[in-house]
């Protein structure tokens, strides 16, 4: 039997589809996006400074622009290499399937290049997430890992969700399973970028990760209680929230009260 995951539509998450869709069309009919790389160039980089600062990395947003602008930084090697590395990723981002687990792979090795040895490669032992001393989640049991990625990526490559609540249902599940050794949170937060890139183009661009950093303890909250409760419903209308703030900070750049 086909993998499901486990989550329910409800009118709430029907309301936000259908309201991020009509910002979505707004923040087209101003093309800002498309037509400043400057913009985008800033967007990614607010990106890439939150996506790396949830995982705890230390640079400022400063360094980290300098870092992009192949400035010498007086930071930790590891941190700085987190930058580039992700930079790299971001940048390859069109090159990418996002229905494809080779690609996955491929983008976690560039991702993680120099960071850990299993870069580019599905874990090979067990981990789990902790809170201090206290484990908050277990990953998928190691040897299940290609499976359950199979079943995930078969179902993402085959449902007939909007690519709105798929890429929230995927991050989710991603999470859950924990693939790799280390690079789960950027990973999953990358893959939904590609996954709403593919529905509409200015995603690639929309830095949703830096709402994400702002709401940071609610998105863990949000994890933690689609895992206890076995349903990532919730989840899925956390996200669609970060999603649709993250569009009228863009409005609101216009002058447009989203």
């Amino acid at each position: 039997m086909a993998y499901k995951p486990p989550f329910t539509t409800n009118d709430e998450i029907l309301t936000l589809v259908a309201n991020i869709a009509e910002k979505v069309g707004q923040v087209e009919a101003f093309d800002k996006l498309n037509s400043s790389p400057q913009l985008r160039k800033e967007n990614r980089i607010r990106t890439i400074h939150s996506s790396l600062a949830i995982e705890n990395n230390s640079l400022s947003l400063d360094q980290v622009t300098a870092v992009i602008e192949g400035k010498h930084v007086l930071a930790p090697a590891r941190d700085v290499l987190e930058v580039q590395n992700a930079l790299a990723t971001y940048e390859a981002l069109d090159s990418f399937d996002p229905d494809s687990i080779d690609s996955l792979l491929e983008a976690h090795a560039l991702l993680m290049r120099g960071l850990t040895p299993e870069a580019g490669r599905f874990r090979s032992g067990d981990v789990g997430v902790f809170n201090g001393d206290q484990l908050i989640h277990a990953g998928t049991p190691a040897k299940y890992v290609p499976e359950v990625m199979r079943e995930l990526f078969s179902w993402l490559a085959t449902t007939e969700m909007h690519l709105l609540v798929i890429s929230c249902v995927f991050h989710y599940e991603f999470e859950f399973i924990h693939p790799f050794a280390d690079g789960n949170g950027r990973m999953g937060r990358l893959w939904q970028t590609l996954i709403l890139s593919r529905w509409n183009s200015l995603f690639a661009w929309l830095p949703i990760e830096s709402l994400i950093k702002e709401n940071q303890q609610e998105y863990y909250d949000s994890l933690g209680k689609a895992d206890a409760s076995a349903d990532s419903t919730g989840f899925v209308q956390f996200m669609l929230n970060v999603i649709s703030d993250a569009l009228d900070e863009a409005l609101d750049s216009h002058g447009v009260s989203g």
